[in-house]
């Protein structure tokens, strides 16, 4: 069976030394109680329930996956009722929640933490209540004061669960074609149907109850996406007492057959006349649904970070133990028939790329958590209005570039154990496949890339992106003559002062023809990413450079280690991106549509 431990040390360093989020939640509107033994025993917890609890149902989870029963119903595989139950009783879902509704008050960046662990355990798991945490945030932000004390302590509790159900069989991204339609009726109730795809969560055992937020479009609805509403549509209809009642009108139709993530229902939803209540204003139901997209959005790169972390785990650990050939430098275990891999370079190599992005991911995740905490309940003002900005540039490289290098990282995995990691066995094999769909769903890494260059960027002027170069040359200004930095300063000065350079080019292109956003936009994200790794990398070489002279000298040498890794091996990566964007829209345009596949017919 895989294994799976917490990197709770690397966590602390990030939280504690690099981050500084002690100092961070003294500050915090909602930090007061977050205190470091309060942190430490969530991390510690956090981190059994994961090793203990969700990672053994993990591959089994994956060989049975979920049943759709005659009347729709549907069955989690063995034990994934037990763990939410579990989960439940532990008060997990309701962790960043407001007490009002029966949460716990901490901070936001709490409950992305443990968000990797169970993602590094058990994704497919994982996504239950994953889900749920979105919902009840668009309800917070959105819902009127009857749906909140009717839905919000719930999902709050996690005695009922919730999804977004925005995908129809004829269009994904483009939710202005969507076809549902929602007709009103008695009071204050709307007649939702239509058909949903790819709901993730949309039936199960779990809970008790199932919230559907459900996109539509009323009678007299505007075309296109300025006519879309936001229901919310649940799966029994609540009582008098609110408990659930009556069977609403929603059932799924089947479960899609897929590649990955086989522990997690993901249906076909049908809603045939059900009973459904708006969400906010009419025909504004995309900007409610943002709510929830962006929050998803910052999950789904979470899965990308704990998927890294999982496939690193067991390829160093398999790494120690595998026996094949000897070093090239020399015998490293002369007593043994053959070295250890983890002696070979080009395995060192593959080892440390994962390394590399689950430290470096861990930091920006972490990074983005402040911000969310600062947005959320940090002080009112520029410094707010600034963290707002800079979370909005950061969510889809945090979304994209993490699954991207995620999957990179489990395919790595598959490639260090060899044929053995083509083997179900070993689990790896399981991790690429669940990994795939991290670049697809809650937006493709394509249109995760549109909205960095053409929305966050191009349309803010740049001004969203100054806020972060500007953070960059004043710690390589103020850091110039530190001295251990001075080979991670030059580079990324230079790397900074070029980001502004591309984006001013690709602008000017785009004057003349648009297609040049679409044609860089997916170099630009990566390039984006790999910046932003390495400010962060530069960072952590500072705060680990403190600790050379202390106790744990070996981790703070790896940590330089590493970042000196990034810097030389994955940081050129940049250059390549930076060729592509300048070639602009001209080879990916000329040739006709026609002219594709000249020589065979379609």
């Amino acid at each position: 069976m895989p294994r799976y431990q917490a990197p709770l040390r690397d966590l602390r360093f990030v939280m504690d030394e690099l981050l500084d989020y002690p100092a961070h939640y003294a500050v915090l509107g909602k930090g007061e109680d977050a205190s470091p033994d309060v942190v430490s025993a969530i991390l510690e917890e956090g981190g059994r329930f994961a090793r203990e609890v969700l990672l053994p149902l993990n591959q089994s989870g994956d060989e049975q996956g979920c049943r759709r029963l005659d009347n729709g119903d549907v069955k989690a595989p063995d034990g994934f009722r037990e763990a939410y139950r579990q989960y439940v009783k532990g008060g997990w879902p309701g962790l960043a929640a407001d007490p009002e509704h029966g949460g716990q008050g901490l901070p936001a960046s709490l409950a992305m933490a443990l968000s990797e662990m169970i993602c590094a355990s058990n994704l497919a798991w994982g996504m239950y209540p994953g889900l749920s945490h979105g919902a009840a945030d668009a309800l917070r932000h959105h819902g009127s004061d009857a749906q909140q004390a009717t839905y919000l302590t719930k999902l709050v509790e996690g005695t009922w669960t919730g999804t977004m159900c925005l995908t129809e069989p004829h269009c994904g991204t483009d939710l202005g074609l969507i076809k549902t339609r929602a007709v009103p009726v008695e009071g204050d109730a709307y007649r939702i149907t239509g058909t949903k795809i790819f709901i993730s969560a949309g039936e199960h055992d779990l809970a008790e109850n199932i919230v559907h937020l459900v996109l539509a479009k009323l009678p007299d609805a505007p075309e296109g996406s300025k006519g879309i509403s936001l229901f919310v549509v649940p799966k029994f209809l609540p009582d008098g007492a609110g408990n659930p009642g009556e069977r609403n009108g929603v059932v799924c139709g089947s479960l899609e057959h897929k590649m990955g993530i086989h522990g997690n229902a993901t249906c076909v939803m049908n809603f045939d006349d059900a009973i459904g209540y708006l969400v906010g204003p009419p025909h504004k139901g995309l900007a409610c649904m943002f709510t929830m997209m962006n929050a998803a959005r910052l999950g789904v790169g979470i899965q990308g970070l704990g998927l890294v972390e999982a496939s690193f785990q067991n390829s160093l650990a398999y790494a120690r133990d595998r026996l094949q050939m000897r070093a090239l430098s020399g015998k490293k275990a002369p007593e043994k028939p053959a070295d250890p891999i983890i002696h070979h370079p080009d395995v060192r190599r593959m080892l440390l790329t994962q390394k590399a992005f689950a430290e470096g991911g861990r930091m920006l995740v972490l990074y983005a958590a402040q911000l969310l905490d600062r947005v959320e309940h940090g002080a009112e003002g520029e410094e707010r209005e600034r963290a707002d900005a800079l979370l909005g540039l950061l969510t889809p490289i945090v979304k994209a570039f993490l699954t991207e290098v995620g999957f990179e990282s489990t395919n790595e995995g598959v490639q260090i154990f060899g044929g053995h990691g083509y083997i179900k066995e070993w689990g790896m094999e399981q991790l690429v496949r669940d990994a795939r769909i991290t670049r697809l769903y809650e937006g493709t890494t394509g249109i995760q890339a549109l909205d960095l260059l053409g929305r966050k960027v191009l349309m803010s002027q740049g001004e969203s992106l100054k806020v972060f170069t500007k953070e960059i040359h004043k710690f390589c200004k103020t850091e110039a003559d530190h001295p251990v930095l001075g080979e991670f300063i030059e580079p990324l000065a230079k790397l900074n002062a070029e980001w502004g350079e591309l984006t001013m080019g690709i602008g000017m292109k785009a004057i003349q023809d648009r297609e040049e956003v679409g044609a860089a936009s997916v170099d630009y994200l990566m390039y984006s990413g790999y910046v932003a790794l390495a400010y962060l990398f530069a960072r952590a070489v500072k705060s680990a450079s403190a600790g050379l002279e202390g106790d744990d000298q070996a981790f703070y040498k790896a940590k330089i280690d590493t970042a000196r890794f990034y810097y030389q091996r994955i940081l050129p990566r940049t250059r390549a991106h930076a060729r592509m964007i300048q070639a602009g829209a001209a080879p990916l345009m000329a040739i006709s549509s026609d002219d594709f596949g000249l020589g065979f017919e379609i």
